[in-house]
């Protein structure tokens, strides 16, 4: 929850710069936002190269559970698809890129104000957010109502970092290398799928 607010405080931030023109003009310094993605997806490849005993740990998964992920992916995209109707002023690709963000809100907006503007890559940083957030702060409610396996669902991206302590307290230790194996696996799909959903 902690690091969620900081990302919106920076985002605040960044909006009160721009509005009062206290920096200078980012698009003007040619491609920053494919740089800035290229430096984090290095960042997270190093970080899963470092981490030998996590890959290893995957194997400890029942092979039904290795499921979750593509549940998650199609349960997400399917559910973005059918709230598309309701936006008539986006189109279906643009509810689909944002969707496909599964709460990576950091690389996901980036890939999206690249490809279609600042206005839909704020949109993707709020909705990723919230998805975050929904599951912080719904995790007991989720595992009460639904079972063990809907946080790390509804977690995304997110289920190997930041809500991955949530996870373990409301759905227990026998599911931290599930929601581990579970988020890499949505977390290395987020660059692709919001690719090939912009680019269309």
């Amino acid at each position: 929850m902690k690091g969620s607010l900081i990302i919106v405080g920076f985002f605040v931030l960044g909006i009160a710069c721009g509005l009062m023109h206290w920096l200078p003009d980012l698009n003007a310094l040619g491609n920053v936002s494919f740089l800035t993605l290229c430096a984090l997806l290095f960042c997270v490849g190093v970080t899963v190269g470092n981490n030998t005993e996590l890959l290893k740990s995957f194997r400890q998964v029942d092979p039904r559970l290795m499921l979750l992920p593509l549940m998650t992916i199609t349960g997400t995209l399917a559910a973005t698809a059918i709230a598309s109707w309701g936006l008539p002023q986006r189109g279906l690709t643009d509810c689909l890129a944002v969707g496909s963000g599964f709460g990576y809100y950091s690389l996901s907006s980036i890939l999206i104000t690249e490809y279609r503007g600042p206005e839909l890559g704020t949109v993707a940083l709020l909705a990723n957010i919230i998805r975050e957030v929904v599951t912080l702060l719904g995790a007991p409610l989720l595992v009460r109502f639904f079972g063990p396996l809907t946080p790390i669902s509804c977690g995304g991206a997110t289920t190997m970092d930041t809500t991955l302590p949530i996870i373990t307290r409301t759905s227990g230790q026998d599911f931290v290398i599930l929601s581990l194996f579970h988020g890499f696996l949505v977390d290395f799909s987020v660059p692709f799928l919001v690719t090939f959903f912009c680019s269309l």
